[in-house]
């Protein structure tokens, strides 16, 4: 199998932490660690919930310690860094991992074969574990499994408190506990032989990765009972906000794996049915729909983020139904032309983004073309969407509106509003406020999707007035935005001032459906970023050959902010460079296959199965930021498919 490790990487203490896994459950709700088993984030958990799906996140149950005593002789599964200490070690025992159907450890203790598994089912807030013994059965063996739990919001931290209720409620197989009156109460369904009170606290565990990131990296867990477990039959333990019968975890796991299965059945390629799979951990519910979550393990769901991976997350997995329903939630929430940039942990949402409301013009337009149902549009979108461009026309916020040029734009003092909004100590890192390139190719692309659909429904007079926007637009972009010099187009213009920083900006001029470039230009723009922006793991921010560019992202959070779009490479921009690319070079399939194979070995990396957010933008290009990032699988899985389709 693709996403299989032995005992040669599973008991290398740098190997085996370095490499994460997922599980989601349609909610929000996650759980997350490595392969050793050791926590290096705060994020990492078994439990995760969303309260208020997909948001209002609280992590639940940090890690299980397991022992198993063989013969009266204990040995720790479990391993944790310490302040100068990592214990237990019982990585060291691991034989095998595997990620598919879901995450599974085998160990391998005095001739004794022990395989863990573990599971999160789809939609429920909840997580099943399951341990058995697979070779010498008739060797006594005894498992032990103390929960440590935290019960905070999922971006902090716990430390040791009186606060804490340490009682818990024995009701037949279940344990129940609700440490804090304010969090939800926690259901343990389990088959133990013995549950045993313990009610301590385990203190200083290290997250060596939220030190490296300049964050508080020590944390306190409660560890409020035991359960042990004779191995004569296998050891089952659900956690979960529902009480769920202990008896329910192999209908669950069934209905789970076939769930999975149905997924990615259909695919032949090994590469892409993994992808696919990857695919299904970011939607989410939202309300009585669906929505995109942009990242894991800390971004919620992103107005611009689900525009563009709508297409390749759902409609290029074969959900068009799921696509739909993402386009019609999100069209309740747009206020004064404006699609939301962020729904905020604590249900608040954010409009300060210019671009993702053009994006969703986009995500429109690709779930027409690929279903055909343009009744929904027409019914339920285009007035929507006609709205948005009159917005525009006159004026919404952050001084977002159309100049007399017929080019929009975008931006105020101290505004962020693409998708390079990053800021350190309130200023803005990349100052985009005036007329971005990549806007302007959204707001032609916008215009002509709407004389498109215009037609389609035969509103003549509509037509033909996106159709004199878009000229108008199309007209002044080719007189102002082409860097001569550069051979390629500027990334801003702003009174009368030009930004000429080489930015992957520039690429969606091409490789949007509706281009305002003739194809000589398009040529010189894809050779250009080819030349100064192309990396195995998609486009640097930034060229190398600018004072500005950040050849890492590493360091203290202002640091990191600091290079977030200033040479970082960021992968999901690689479907826009293939759809260019393929536009100008039409014959060079080889070369897009090319791209598209490094992934193949990054999907063993980082967390497995997954695609990171970003990358360093020089070699060996390390993956950072989230291990799991929608926009990077959607890209990757859409460019895979219509690879597959030409």
């Amino acid at each position: 199998m693709m996403l299989s490790f032995d005992a040669s990487v599973c008991t290398d203490l740098k190997e085996s932490t370095s490499k994460e896994w997922l599980e989601t459950n349609g909610l929000g709700g996650f759980a997350c660690s490595t392969i050793s088993g050791i926590n290096t984030r705060r994020y990492h958990s078994l439990l995760t919930i969303a309260t208020t799906p997909p948001v209002g996140r609280i992590r639940i149950l940090s890690k299980v310690e397991e022992s198993l005593s063989i013969e009266d002789q204990f040995y720790n599964l479990s391993a944790n860094i310490y302040p100068n200490a990592i214990y237990p070690n019982g990585y060291k025992y691991m034989t095998r991992f595997d990620l598919r159907p879901f995450p599974t450890w085998t160990f391998e203790i005095e001739g004794v074969i022990i395989e863990k598994s573990l599971f999160m089912p789809y939609g429920l807030n909840a997580v099943i574990c399951r341990y058995r013994v697979i070779d010498n059965p008739e060797i006594k063996c005894t498992l032990h499994l103390k929960p440590l739990v935290c019960f905070v919001e999922y971006h902090s931290l716990q430390h040791s408190n009186s606060l804490i209720d340490t009682s818990f409620e024995q009701i037949g197989d279940h344990v129940l506990i609700k440490p804090y009156p304010d969090l939800p109460e926690i259901f343990f369904s389990h088959n133990a032989d013995q549950v045993n009170k313990t009610a301590h606290w385990y203190m200083n565990f290290e997250y060596p990765i939220e030190k490296e990131r300049g964050f508080e990296y020590h944390e306190d867990l409660f560890q409020p009972f035991e359960l042990k477990f004779e191995l004569n039959k296998d050891a089952i333990l659900i956690v979960s906000t529902d009480k769920i019968p202990v008896n329910k975890a192999s209908e669950l796991a069934t209905a789970e794996i076939e769930r999975r299965r149905l997924l990615a059945d259909n695919e032949k390629d090994e590469f892409l049915r993994e992808i696919r799979l990857a695919s299904d951990q970011f939607i989410a519910k939202r309300g009585d729909g669906y929505t995109i979550l942009a990242g894991y393990p800390w971004f919620s769901d992103w107005g611009r983020d689900t525009m563009v991976s709508l297409e390749g997350l759902t409609l290029c997995t074969d959900r068009p139904v799921i696509a739909k329903n993402i386009l019609f939630e999100f069209s309740k929430h747009i206020s004064q032309g404006m699609l939301p940039n962020c729904f905020n942990e604590d249900g608040t949402l954010e409009y300060n983004t210019a671009d993702a409301t053009l994006w969703y013009f986009q995500a429109t337009r690709a779930y027409a073309q690929k279903t055909g149902d343009y009744d929904f549009i027409k019914q339920h979108l285009y007035e929507k969407l006609a709205d948005i461009i009159a917005w525009h026309l006159r004026g919404t916020r952050f001084n977002i509106h159309v100049d007399t040029d017929g080019l929009l734009f975008v931006g105020e003092d101290d505004s962020q509003l693409t998708w390079m909004d990053a800021r350190v100590e309130g200023k803005a890192v990349t100052p985009r406020i005036g007329k971005p390139v990549e806007v302007q190719a959204l707001w032609f692309n916008a215009l002509k999707i709407m004389s498109e659909f215009a037609d389609i429904f035969g509103y003549e007079s509509e037509k033909s007035l996106y159709n004199s926007m878009a000229e108008i637009a199309a007209y002044s972009f080719n007189q102002l935005f082409w860097n001569e010099n550069e051979e390629c187009l500027y990334d801003v213009l702003a009174n009368g001032h030009v930004d000429a920083s080489i930015r992957p900006n520039q690429i969606f001029a091409v490789s949007l459906p509706f281009s305002m470039l003739k194809i000589d230009r398009a040529k010189k723009v894809v050779e250009k970023v080819e030349r100064e922006l192309l990396t195995p793991f998609g486009l640097r921010s930034l060229s190398p050959n600018d004072v500005n560019y950040h050849p890492k992202y590493v360091g203290s959070p202002s640091d990191r902010d600091a290079s977030y779009h200033q040479g970082t490479v960021w992968t999901w921009l690689i479907g826009a460079f293939i759809d260019a690319y393929k536009k100008v070079f039409p014959d060079r399939k080889q070369e897009i296959i090319h791209l598209l194979e490094t992934f193949k070995t990054h999907i063993r990396e980082a967390c497995i199965g997954q695609i990171s957010e970003i990358f360093d933008g020089d070699p060996p290009h390390n993956p950072r930021g989230c291990f799991a990032q929608a926009w990077s699988v959607a890209e990757i899985l859409r460019s895979l498919k219509n690879l597959h389709s030409d």
